[in-house]
């Protein structure tokens, strides 16, 4: 009987982050604490579900156009001038996806052809190097440094380029760095990306969880909107993971091309989570304030946490996950999560699932209460003491 599987997605590694989860899963035991899901721990506000709930009670179940509702779209575009300045047409440089996970999919697949290369800086988030790989591209990694607390330098993006550059993937805010990219740093690599002629993918989900200034896209920046595809969603600002919805926006040329993909394979996205996000969009400002100060003040515990211990971790103002640096214990990532899980019943995601430039570093996810926080530390810190006097 022939191969019924191709080469090709064969070769494509699991999740790093899945194998984790799978562990604690086999583990039952009602002690452990994971750390490990990039899942807002706050429910949908009651005004954004009642708004879904009320659709149904409407009856509102028949599929949308395949861009999505034109009400939501004109949403989006309002909410993308007031933040970020950027005007967007809501009828062609607009379409609603599956969550942002299907608009990075389908933005690599409507770009790039057999042989183009797509540059991903590293650790980033685990989607971004398969789907250029589905799409019959090559992936081109860049190595971020934790010295540069892992932002792009135009010096690396420089290195990287080359005449088969197609995409650059800009993942900032960053998962799981925590990372983010100022204006100051858009800005020096926005003049090598329109000297090369190459177009960017702007992954800009945690847009709205930054601690330090409001987060810059890249697309606002002269030169750029004409060649960003910038992608967004529901799931960590309005605490909408289930509702799978996301979006992207960008040159019609381009968006025309992703709707067809999308026509093909999706049809459109869930219609009872689009009326939902509309009202996200119109009244559900004060839900991310009050989410991102929470968040907010779970980071600052946590940087405050992992100095009292002498562990060095650099101090992320994106998103919500810290990213300590576990390499004075001479273990591999993967080694240190491993022990951690078995010896203190708490889960946290080795580095290197997000790219060998992870080795040596652990992914902490604080989208989780105060209580099991304090406890996780807790145990984090004991779990340190004990290898340090292994050393001894």
């Amino acid at each position: 009987m022939r191969n019924p599987v191709a080469d090709k997605i064969v070769n494509i590694k699991p999740s790093g982050i899945r194998k984790f989860f799978d562990l604690v899963a086999e583990m039952n035991d009602k002690n452990v604490i994971s750390l490990g899901v990039g899942e807002p721990d706050f429910d949908t506000p009651w005004h954004v579900r009642e708004e879904g709930i009320y659709s149904l009670e409407k009856g509102k179940t028949f599929y949308t156009s395949n861009s999505g509702l034109l009400e939501l779209r004109k949403e989006i575009c309002n909410y993308l001038k007031r933040s970020q300045g950027v005007s967007y047409d809501p009828v062609d440089e607009t379409i609603i996806t599956v969550g942002g996970s299907e608009a990075i999919d389908i933005g690599i697949r409507a770009m790039c052809n057999p042989g183009d290369e797509v540059i991903i800086p590293q650790p980033s988030y685990v989607s971004y190097e398969p789907c250029a790989v589905l799409a019959g591209a090559t992936p081109v990694i860049i190595n971020l440094k934790a010295e540069n607390e892992f932002r792009l330098t135009a010096e690396e993006l420089k290195a990287a380029i080359t005449p088969k550059t197609k995409i650059l993937i800009l993942p900032f805010p960053n998962n799981p760095t925590g990372s983010i990219m100022e204006k100051s740093d858009l800005e020096a690599i926005r003049d090598v990306i329109v000297e090369n002629d190459i177009y960017v993918m702007s992954d800009e989900i945690y847009a709205e969880l930054t601690y330090k200034d409001k987060h810059v896209s890249i697309a606002s920046l002269p030169g750029m909107k004409e060649r960003t595809i910038l992608i967004n969603g529901f799931s960590k600002a309005y605490a909408m993971t289930g509702w799978r919805l996301g979006y992207a926006c960008g040159p019609e040329v381009i968006i025309k091309q992703m709707t067809k993909i999308h026509q093909y394979c999706i049809m459109c996205a869930p219609t009872t989570s689009q009326y939902a996000a509309i009202e996200a969009l119109k009244n559900g400002d004060d839900d991310v304030v009050a989410m991102r100060k929470s968040y907010d003040q779970r980071r600052r515990f946590l940087m405050n946490a992992f100095r009292e211990m002498k562990v060095e971790c650099f101090e992320p103002f994106g998103a919500f996950y810290i990213f300590p640096c576990i390499k004075e214990f001479g273990m591999t990532s993967e080694e240190f999560a491993a022990r951690f899980l078995e010896e203190e019943k708490v889960a946290a995601v080795p580095g290197t699932a997000f790219g060998d430039s992870g080795e040596g570093f652990l992914r902490i996810s604080y989208a989780y209460s105060m209580e099991q926080l304090r406890e996780a530390m807790k145990r984090f810190a004991q779990f340190v003491e004990k290898l340090r006097a292994e050393k001894q």
